[in-house]
């Protein structure tokens, strides 16, 4: 049994709500990981593109949608 959720599905209204920027808490929620997945995706460079703003990280929303939708499904019934 597999504790994965489907990827939520999102509307033009979801995206106009959001802002062009996500902390890495918001992308976090969004992808459902904790935000410690999220800095080690960066350290190995395998994660959504990030960006520094001053000294804050922050991801740009279209990025994170087209970096998830590049992602591919692994097949768990082996």
């Amino acid at each position: 049994m597999s504790s994965l959720s489907p990827r939520p599905s999102h509307t033009a209204a979801d995206a106009s709500r959001r802002g062009p920027l996500a902390t890495p808490a918001e992308v976090a929620a969004y992808l459902g990981v904790p935000v410690k997945t999220l800095y080690q995706w960066k350290y190995r460079g395998i994660g959504p593109n990030v960006h520094k703003v001053g000294r804050h990280l922050r991801y740009r929303w279209h990025e994170v949608d087209a970096w998830l939708d590049r992602q591919t499904a692994y097949d768990l019934t082996a």
